[in-house]
């Protein structure tokens, strides 16, 4: 189990969240592809709920494969994420916003580890400040986006 209450926050005032294996359990080779497929993962919900008292923004940065593949649609990715952050709300956290990249072309400039995501943050937030970011990631993917975008990372899966 990861111990969420570890991660060093002191010195960030956004906060970049990756989805799958941070926030829900990943399905190994599978998507999640409607709600009853989503769980979250242990102690994430408390988490977030002690980062919304820290953090000026919480948001989430995900590749979404499985819309851009035609395994899902966009619209069950969007119910997914809707019981996701109405979940979050209901034990005391915020998600301020989510991005997401349907792309399957590893490319296309919102896809990460490319910036696209970050760019339109920091679009939508002229507050945000790339060395007062912090990414929680699973992956050397968002360890990329990470350090691509100037924002500290920190893969929960190598701390």
């Amino acid at each position: 189990m990861i111990d969420f209450s570890k991660i060093e926050t002191e010195g960030f005032d956004t906060l970049f969240l990756d989805r799958d294996g941070v926030i829900n359990v990943l399905r190994p080779n599978d998507y999640v592809k409607c709600w009853d497929e989503f769980e979250f993962i242990p102690g994430i919900l408390e988490a977030i709920s002690t980062w919304s008292r820290h953090f000026k923004h919480i948001l989430i940065v995900t590749n979404q494969r499985g819309v851009g593949k035609g395994i899902m649609t966009e619209d069950d990715l969007n119910i997914v994420h809707k019981k996701m952050v109405d979940e979050i709300e209901k034990h005391g956290g915020r998600i301020d916003k989510i991005y997401y990249c349907t792309a399957i072309n590893e490319t296309d400039p919102n896809r990460k580890p490319n910036i696209g995501m970050a760019r339109q943050a920091m679009n939508d937030y002229s507050d945000i400040t790339p060395s007062r970011s912090l990414m929680i990631g699973d992956s050397q993917s968002d360890m990329d986006f990470a350090e691509n975008a100037g924002f500290h990372g920190i893969n929960i899966h190598s701390s």
